[in-house]
């Protein structure tokens, strides 16, 4: 394995994210960090299911090093809506700590990238359950001799990340002991004030874009899996308030969308969190307001780290190369918490 640049080492403390003269503003670093031109490995995942147990499944890729050993370093990735396992930021990440020996495993969530097929009931923001069977499934494929369990990160961006936080405080106890540390970036934890903040001002160039992609991405679902869930008909959704009280409530088992975003809401799920766990958020991130962050109703226990940068949009966090390889702040902070020693 050829030798690959290193993060700096980690200090205990973030390092201050610094965007660039030329590329300030969260609108510039959401559209920029997400658009960027950047040059992508052809996937060689092993393409691996695991039984929810309720007739669906989902699709997990894992791409494992050949240095790496049974109870070594491995990382669950969550994707964010209407997405799966082929985001460039997941891929771009993936690959950086593969290169460092980590085993990685790409969750494509239900109806979601390789496993269209498999399911028949939709995704959604609250799905912890989900997860829960993923990570029993992974520490099963990772364990060394004596069920020695792997050394295991999880992380979840945008709606992964609820759906991460909401995992690791549902039931705490649950959680294996062999989930070290929880990563979670840009999470939606207020599902009501997320939606209401996108729907407003300049924001709702997102809401558009956004709904007609879950729109699309559904339309492909419905032609792998014929017998999927499908909305009532009516007219089609323009904004995502529209689309997850058109499709995705009833879909899942909720009143409406206010039902929905009010008990899946990782917020009030937070509290009881006992995994050492990092949140990143930006307070210039169009998509997801930091009020909800600072509300007085989130209490975070001494395990949950809240690291706030003033920039970086929402998945951006493109910053200057001061001490990183490049100019992705964000994978390199992961990097040093993941794999410290690169």
């Amino acid at each position: 394995m050829s030798k690959q640049p290193q993060p700096p080492k980690s200090t205990g403390k973030t390092p201050f994210f610094k965007p660039p003269w030329w590329l300030r503003g969260g609108h510039a670093q959401t559209i920029i960090g997400s658009q960027w031109p950047q040059r992508l490995p052809k996937e060689k995942a092993v393409i691996r299911t695991v039984d929810l147990g309720d007739g669906d499944a989902v699709a997990v890729h894992d791409d494992t090093p050949k240095s790496w050993q049974p109870s070594g370093k491995v990382i669950v990735m969550a994707h964010g809506v209407s997405d799966d396992h082929r985001s460039p930021f997941l891929v771009r990440l993936k690959t950086k700590l593969y290169e460092r020996g980590v085993r990685v495993f790409r969750w494509d969530m239900r109806g979601c990238g390789a496993g269209k097929p498999l399911a028949r009931r939709p995704y959604h923001a609250g799905c912890s359950g989900d997860l829960a069977k993923v990570v029993d499934a992974v520490i099963a494929w990772t364990g060394g001799p004596a069920s020695v369990p792997p050394d295991l990160s999880l992380f979840g961006v945008s709606l992964g990340g609820n759906v991460l936080l909401k995992y690791l405080g549902e039931e705490p106890k649950r959680v294996p002991a062999a989930v070290r540390h929880a990563i979670a970036v840009n999470p939606p934890i207020d599902l009501v004030m997320g939606v209401k903040a996108i729907g407003t001002g300049t924001s709702r160039i997102y809401d558009r874009h956004l709904t007609r992609r879950l729109v699309a991405r559904l339309e492909e679902w419905w032609q792998e899996r014929p017998d999927a869930i499908r909305p009532a008909e009516g007219r089609r959704p323009r904004s995502l308030l529209e689309f997850d009280n058109w499709f995705t409530a009833s879909a899942v088992g909720f009143r409406d969308a206010l039902d929905y975003y009010q008990k899946s809401s990782a917020s009030q799920f937070i509290p009881a969190i006992s995994t050492p766990t990092t949140i990143i958020a930006s307070r210039d991130d169009p998509l997801v307001p930091f009020a909800m962050f600072d509300d007085k109703r989130v209490s975070y226990p001494s395990c949950v780290r809240l690291v706030a940068t003033d920039q970086g949009g929402h998945v951006g966090f493109i910053g200057r190369v001061d001490g990183d390889p490049d100019s992705r702040w964000l994978d390199w902070r992961v990097i040093e918490m993941v794999s410290p020693q690169g």
